[in-house]
C-alpha cells in the first residue's frame, strides 16, 4: 500500500492560498528527466522536450541528439544501436499498462518493429529477440521478425504467463514476470493460475442505461491467491520444462533472475512470510538454497535488488533480522556467509552499485532523516562517504560507478543536481535553482524535533508554522500523517502539499512517525505486528495531546488527515479521541484489514485465520459509536479503486448510520485510488475548504 497523497516539489507555495496556485510554481524546482547511463560508462542520456540527448560525463561540450520525435518513454537497446519508443500508455492498475513501441535504429532512424497494445516489452541481452505479453500470454521472437506466442492457455481471470497478477504487481512492485538468459538462449517465466482466486466485481459508471461491473482477482487477507509456476524456454528448439519451486504451493514465488555465470535462480516466501529463500538452480538440473532468512514476526518484503551478484559465485544481500538494522552481507553460493559488510545502528536504505572491489549504497548513517551514499570494500573496511551534505540525496550511477549523478534536496535547500566522479569530486554542476533556492530564504521552515508519548517512546516529528506566528496567540494545527509500516513522513526533504496552503491561511502543521514506520530499526518497526491500528493510534493521539498542551495552540481546534493507511489512522483517531479532534478528513481509508489483500495485510497482521482480534479490535467499523459529535468527519473515496475497494467506504457508512452519527463525503465515481490527475486539484481544494469551514 501507498500513500496517494500528490506532492508538488518546488517554490513558494507559503504564500499561495489555493491549490491551483502552489501548483502553478511547482516547475521552479527543476531536475533531470529520462536519466539512463550508458555501457560504456562514459556517457549518459536523458529526454528533453521530443528528443533523447547523449551527453558525456567529463567533456561538457561532447551533447548529440540520439531520437528525436514524439514518444512517452524511452530505453536504448543492450546492444545501445536501438532505441525502443513506448507511446499511447493505457493504465491496467498502478505499475501496469499497455502501450505501443517503436523501435529504431539509432544510426538512421529506421523503424525495425512496431507493436500495438502489448505489455512489458524488452529486448534480449543480445539485442536480437523480443519479448512482450499480451491477452495473458508470453511472445517471444527475433527482432524485426513475427514473435510466437510461447504459451497458448492465458485466459482473462484465469491464466497469466509472463506477467504478475493484481497483488504481486502491487505488493512487490512488479509487472514484468520473465527474464531472458544471459546469453539470450532462453527465456524464464512466472505463470499464474488464479483460477481459484476470488472474484471482485467494480462498478463502473459510463453513462449506459445499464452499468456493467469490472470484474477481477484480488484476494483479500485469508482467502486464495494465485498457484505460481515457474517455466524455462529454449529459444532454439521451441521447448520447455517446468521448474520445481517445492512442494507447497501456499506460497509466493516473486522474483526471478540469472546469476552472471548464466544459472537461474528465484526468491520463495512462505504464506506467513516469515520465511525467505534463495534458490539456485544449476544448469545439471539440481537446486541449491543459496540464501535462508526467518522471524519470529516477518521477513521485511524482498525487492529484486535484495540480492545482487557480484561475480558468478559472490553475492551481496540485505538483512535486517541478523542484528535489528538493515545491513550489507557478502555470501558465497559455494561457502554461504563470508563477511558483513556494514554494521551499527542505523541502516542501508538501497544499494547503488556494486564493482569488482566495492559496494555503493545509501544508508541512514548521519540521521534517520537522510540519506547519504556511502562505499565500503568486500571485506567491510574502508568505508567512505561521497556524499557531504545533510539532507536527502538520490544517486544514478555510471556503469562500474566511475561517476555518478547526485539529486539533492533537503528541508530547507532547493533541488540541486550534480555530476562527480566516482570518489566523489564535483565534476560539474548540472541543474541549480536560484530562484527557488531565494524564495526559500523567506519561507516557513519545517522544523524538525523528537517527541515523547506519555508511555516514554521518543518519536522523529516536524512542524510548520505560519510566516508571521506570534508565540502569543492561539493557533488551529493540522496533523498530518500516513503511519503504515516501515513508511516515513518525517524526513529531511522539500515537499509541498496541500496542507501547505493550509499554513498560509494560519494553521500550524505538524507530523510525527510513530511506532510501526521505518528506518529507526526492526525492533521498532515490528512492535505494531499482529495489531495494526493499536499503537500507532494511540501515538497520534498521544501526539495531538502534547500539541494541544503547547501555549501557541488552540486545544479546541486540531484535525487530523490521511489517505489509504493513513485514512484508516484519521478515522481511528477521530473514534478514539474522546473529541480531541475537532476535525478528520479520511482519504480512500483501510476500514477492515479484511477487506485488504494477502500480501500486505498478512505480512503485517498474521491471517486473520490465525489472529481474528487483530483484525477486528483495531477497525474503525467496530466502533463507529464512539464518534464524537463535536468532531467533523469528511470521507473521501474513488468508485473505482482497485486497490482499497469502495466497500471499505461503504461499510464505514453502515457502521456510522447504524449508530446515528453525522459525517461528511465525498465520492468521485470512477476513480482509482490516486484519483490523478483528473481530481487532483478538485480534492485538495475540496480538503482546504473543508478545513477552513471546520476547524
Amino acid at each position: 500500500m501507498l500513500a496517494a497523497a500528490l506532492i508538488i516539489v518546488g517554490a513558494n507555495a507559503f504564500a499561495q492560498k489555493t491549490f491551483q496556485e502552489l501548483g502553478q510554481i511547482s516547475r521552479l524546482n527543476r531536475g533531470v528527466s529520462g536519466l539512463r547511463s550508458m555501457a560504456d560508462g562514459e556517457h549518459y542520456t536523458v529526454s528533453r522536450g521530443n528528443a533523447v540527448i547523449r551527453h558525456s560525463y567529463t567533456d561538457e561540450s561532447v551533447c548529440d541528439t540520439l531520437y528525436r520525435g514524439r514518444f512517452s518513454s524511452y530505453e536504448l537497446s543492450p546492444a545501445e544501436d536501438m532505441i525502443v519508443l513506448g507511446t499511447n500508455f493505457r493504465p491496467v492498475y498502478r505499475r501496469s499498462f499497455y502501450a505501443d513501441y517503436n523501435i529504431a535504429q539509432l544510426s538512421n532512424g529506421r523503424t525495425v518493429q512496431s507493436l500495438k497494445d502489448v505489455r512489458d516489452l524488452s529486448l534480449s541481452p543480445d539485442s536480437k529477440k523480443i519479448a512482450y505479453s499480451k491477452d495473458n500470454n508470453l511472445y517471444v521472437g527475433e527482432l524485426g521478425g513475427e514473435a510466437r506466442a510461447i504459451t497458448n492457455d492465458g485466459e482473462w481471470n484465469k491464466i497469466i504467463n509472463g506477467t504478475a497478477d493484481w497483488v504481486y504487481e502491487e505488493e512487490y512492485g512488479f509487472t514484468k514476470g520473465y527474464a531472458f538468459s544471459p546469453d539470450s538462449k532462453k527465456i524464464a517465466y512466472l505463470r499464474f493460475d488464479e483460477s481459484e482466486v476470488p472474484m471482485f466485481e467494480m462498478m463502473r459508471f459510463d453513462g449506459e442505461l445499464y452499468n456493467k461491473p469490472y470484474t477481477f482477482k484480488y484476494p483479500k487477507a485469508g482467502d486464495r491467491n494465485s498457484t505460481v509456476e515457474l517455466w524455462l524456454y529454449d529459444i532454439a528448439s521451441g521447448s520447455k520444462s517446468r521448474i520445481d519451486v517445492g512442494p507447497q504451493t501456499d506460497q509466493y514465488v516473486p522474483f526471478i533472475s540469472w546469476t552472471p555465470a548464466g544459472e537461474l535462480y528465484f526468491f520463495r516466501i512462505n504464506r506467513k512470510q516469515n520465511h525467505f529463500e534463495v534458490v539456485l538452480c544449476r544448469k545439471d538440473g539440481t537446486q541449491k538454497v543459496i540464501y535462508d532468512e526467518t522471524s519470529p514476526t516477518y521477513v521485511e518484503r524482498p525487492a529484486l535488488s535484495t540480492i545482487r551478484f557480484v561475480d558468478g559465485d559472490r553475492f551481496i544481500v540485505q538483512n535486517e533480522t541478523l542484528t535489528g538494522w538493515n545491513h550489507i552481507y557478502l555470501h558465497s553460493v559455494e561457502k554461504g556467509l563470508i563477511t558483513p559488510l556494514t554494521s551499527g545502528e542505523w541502516q542501508v536504505t538501497s544499494v547503488v552499485e556494486a564493482t569488482d572491489d566495492r559496494v555503493y549504497y545509501m544508508s541512514t548513517e548521519t540521521s534517520p532523516l537522510r540519506r547519504n551514499l556511502y562505499s565500503v570494500d568486500y571485506k567491510g573496511k574502508k568505508k567512505q562517504r561521497l556524499t557531504e551534505k545533510d539532507g536527502t540525496y538520490s544517486i544514478s550511477p555510471s556503469k562500474g560507478m566511475k561517476y555518478y549523478i547526485s539529486n539533492y534536496i533537503s528541508a530547507t535547500s532547493a533541488r540541486e543536481v550534480e555530476l562527480r566522479d566516482g570518489k566523489g569530486k564535483l565534476i560539474r554542476t548540472l541543474v541549480e535553482n536560484p530562484e527557488m533556492e531565494e524564495r526559500l530564504k523567506s519561507l516557513p521552515k519545517k522544523e524538525f524535533f523528537t517527541f515523547t508519548t506519555e508511555r516514554g517512546d521518543a518519536l522523529n516529528a516536524y512542524i510548520i508554522k505560519p510566516l508571521d506566528f506570534d508565540p502569543q496567540k492561539k493557533y488551529p494545527v493540522l496533523l498530518t500523517q500516513y503511519s503504515g509500516p516501515g513508511s516515513q513522513q518525517v524526513a529531511d526533504s522539500f515537499s509541498l502539499g496541500w496542507e501547505n496552503v493550509m499554513v498560509a491561511h494560519g494553521y500550524i502543521v505538524v507530523c510525527c512517525d510513530g511506532r510501526g514506520t521505518g528506518y529507526m530499526g526492526e525492533k521498532f518497526k515490528k512492535q505494531t505486528y499482529g495489531n495494526l491500528g493499536a499503537l500507532e493510534v494511540e501515538d497520534q493521539i498521544s501526539f495531538a495531546r502534547y500539541m494541544a498542551s503547547q501555549p501557541y495552540v488552540d486545544a479546541d481546534r486540531i484535525g487530523i488527515y490521511g489517505w489509504s493507511y493513513g485514512g484508516f489512522m484519521a478515522l481511528g483517531c477521530a473514534l478514539k479521541g474522546d473529541g480531541l479532534f475537532k476535525m478528520s478528513i479520511a482519504v480512500a481509508p483501510v476500514t477492515s484489514w479484511r477487506y485488504y489483500d494477502t500480501i500486505y495485510t498478512e505480512i503485517y497482521n498474521d491471517l486473520p485465520q490465525d489472529n481474528p482480534a487483530g483484525y477486528d479490535d483495531n477497525s474503525p467499523i467496530n466502533f463507529a459509536d464512539r464518534l464524537s459529535d463535536r468532531t467533523k468527519l469528511l470521507i473521501m473515496h474513488g468508485t473505482a479503486d482497485d486497490n482499497v475497494h469502495f466497500q471499505n467506504t461503504v461499510e464505514m457508512c453502515h457502521a456510522l448510520n447504524r449508530a446515528g452519527k453525522q459525517y461528511d463525503m465525498m465520492i468521485y465515481p470512477d476513480q482509482n485510488h490516486s484519483m490523478a490527475p483528473s481530481y487532483s486539484t478538485l480534492i485538495r481544494e475540496k480538503m482546504i475548504q473543508y478545513t477552513l469551514d471546520n476547524l
